[in-house]
């Protein structure tokens, strides 16, 4: 495990601008359908209009010619740009028509007709034109675009603005997942504003966590008690077997109870380690020293070669780092023994810099250890050797407490490569 850093945003569009988008589009299709039925309906009603002025001016104009026998303006007979369907009216009757015809001063206008006498008599026509009315309702529609650009350019900031707000909120309750994935099993939400859904969320990963913490406190405790039990007879054991005659016997059982021992003490390491009770004692050391003393304490062959950090001068001294020297030795010695036990010889360190590399050429790490971490008493698949699985875990704890990282990976050509970068001073 690694202490904790905000985790890299993948690229993408944020919430927020994904709601001021939908929002710009809704406030576009409101406003293009309250333009297009304001339009359609004004259209209509100026046709309704114009049909009733023509129907009436064509009864005021008949009227008038029976009396007098003259037109009043705007009235004609037999027109020749009188609508065909309006030219042969097989009654007496007033009817109206539409001409769209715009080749006249009038533009669009609307026609009324009727016979002035019985069949074959003339026809009076009145038209009524609608180009001013028309006008006016491109104006109106000018006016309408301008409206609803005026109200997008309103509504998109504060769609913006209030969906910044949401997504803060909705943040800060992924920045307290991510805590507590990282291992912060005390990082809080808290309350938040709003009573909705993202204070629900909030609250709900705070029981969460609570509840996890609560579970993961018992089993580190339960850990930690049964090491402890365990640590006096295993001392007793380890004393009784001087007791013993030599031979095969005695050796067989001295093995086991050493065993049994390193095993209790990883455990109560284990239990320190997860209850966050271990702390560094930094001291400036060299390297390489360290990491060929960790090495040859393990008592395995494994060649130990140093080089220099890219950019270094050629006639620099062995890298010197501010680090816990005992904690190195165990983070080194755990990932050289787990290489030798797991892995296949030849195993191969490397320090460069502030870099240590240990390699083996073996199967490799299996994938849900690359995928999930190490796990206590599992040791991955079954080509890899057996063991209690709790040098990984013991080697990635240390690594946190000297605020190292500690990666696990797999080379190209075959083998486990563990890579330990300690930080600056």
């Amino acid at each position: 495990m690694r202490p904790y850093r905000r985790l890299p945003r993948p690229d993408r569009v944020s919430l927020r601008w994904k709601i001021a988008a939908l929002a710009a589009a809704t406030a576009c299709l409101v406003a293009a359908a309250v333009g297009v039925l304001v339009h359609l309906w004004t259209a209509s009603d100026i046709r309704s209009r114009a049909e009733m002025r023509a129907f009436n001016g064509v009864y005021a104009a008949m009227e008038t010619y029976r009396r007098t026998g003259t037109l009043v303006d705007g009235a004609a007979l037999d027109p020749a740009e009188l609508p065909l369907v309006l030219g042969h009216p097989a009654d007496g009757d007033r009817h109206t028509a539409y001409d769209g015809h715009v080749d006249n001063n009038v533009g669009p206008s609307v026609w009324a007709a009727q016979r002035v006498g019985g069949p074959g008599s003339p026809v009076l026509a009145f038209q009524v034109g609608m180009n001013s009315e028309l006008h006016d309702l491109r104006r109106l529609d000018m006016s309408m675009a301008v409206a609803s650009l005026v109200s997008l350019a309103a509504a998109v900031p504060l769609a913006a603005y209030g969906a910044g707000l949401l997504g803060r909120r909705l943040r800060r309750v992924s920045e307290t997942a991510a805590r507590i994935s990282a291992g912060d099993l005390d990082a809080r939400t808290g309350p938040t504003k709003g009573g909705d859904e993202v204070a629900d969320i909030a609250a709900t990963v705070d029981l969460m966590a609570d509840s996890l913490g609560r579970r993961l406190r018992t089993e580190r405790q339960f850990t930690a008690d049964v090491a402890h039990e365990l640590r006096t007879p295993v001392g007793g054991l380890l004393a009784a077997t001087d007791l013993l005659p030599p031979g095969e016997t005695e050796d067989l059982v001295r093995g086991r109870v050493r065993d049994l021992r390193g095993l209790v003490e990883d455990l109560l390491e284990i239990s320190r380690l997860d209850a966050g009770a271990e702390h560094p004692v930094r001291a400036h050391v060299p390297l390489g020293a360290v990491v060929r003393e960790a090495v040859a304490r393990t008592g395995f062959d494994a060649p130990v070669t140093v080089t220099e950090s890219p950019g270094a001068a050629a006639a620099a001294t062995e890298e010197t780092v501010e680090t816990d020297p005992r904690r190195l030795e165990r983070i080194v010695g755990n990932l050289v023994v787990n290489a030798h036990r797991h892995g296949a010889t030849p195993v191969e360190v490397t320090v460069e810099g502030r870099t240590v590399v240990v390699r083996d050429h073996g199967p490799g790490f299996p994938p849900d250890l690359l995928r999930d971490g190490p796990r206590r008493f599992h040791t991955g698949a079954a080509e890899r050797g057996s063991g209690h699985g709790l040098g990984l875990t013991i080697a990635l704890g240390q690594a946190r407490v000297l605020g190292a990282e500690l990666r696990l990976d797999n080379a190209p050509d075959g083998g486990a490569v563990a890579t330990l970068r300690l930080p600056p001073s």
